[in-house]
């Protein structure tokens, strides 16, 4: 894929790590700015609008927590983000409990994003 534009750290993290919302989001602008009918500058301008909606809806919409236990595989700390790797992990909430063999778990900062 190639970017007419550079996305913001929040959507290329959701590009990266196999999101629906952010591969799309990002293909469709990139395809808009080939084709001219986006400009760069604009593109951009969306996925920073992206950054802050998603990370104002995730801070006050989202109401249910959720609990993780497993084996921690790998973790590290790199550029303000901490990226966990779990194995056999239990995730455990009010009403449901879901085992996945394998997770990769990446966080941030919020307010950095905001920036």
């Amino acid at each position: 894929m190639r970017l007419g534009f550079r996305p913001t750290s929040f959507s290329l993290k959701y590009r990266d790590q196999r999101s629906s919302i952010g591969m799309c989001l990002t293909e469709t602008l990139d395809e808009m700015v080939s084709t001219g009918t986006l400009s760069p500058e604009l593109a951009y301008q969306v996925l920073v609008q992206f950054d802050k909606s998603m990370t104002e809806a995730l801070e006050t919409q989202v109401k249910s927590k959720v609990s993780v236990k497993g084996h921690l595989h790998t973790y590290r700390f790199c550029d303000n983000v901490w990226t966990f790797i779990l194995q056999d992990a239990v995730f455990k909430s009010e009403d449901r409990l879901e085992q996945v063999k394998r997770v990769k778990i990446v966080a941030c900062d919020s307010k950095l994003l905001t920036q």
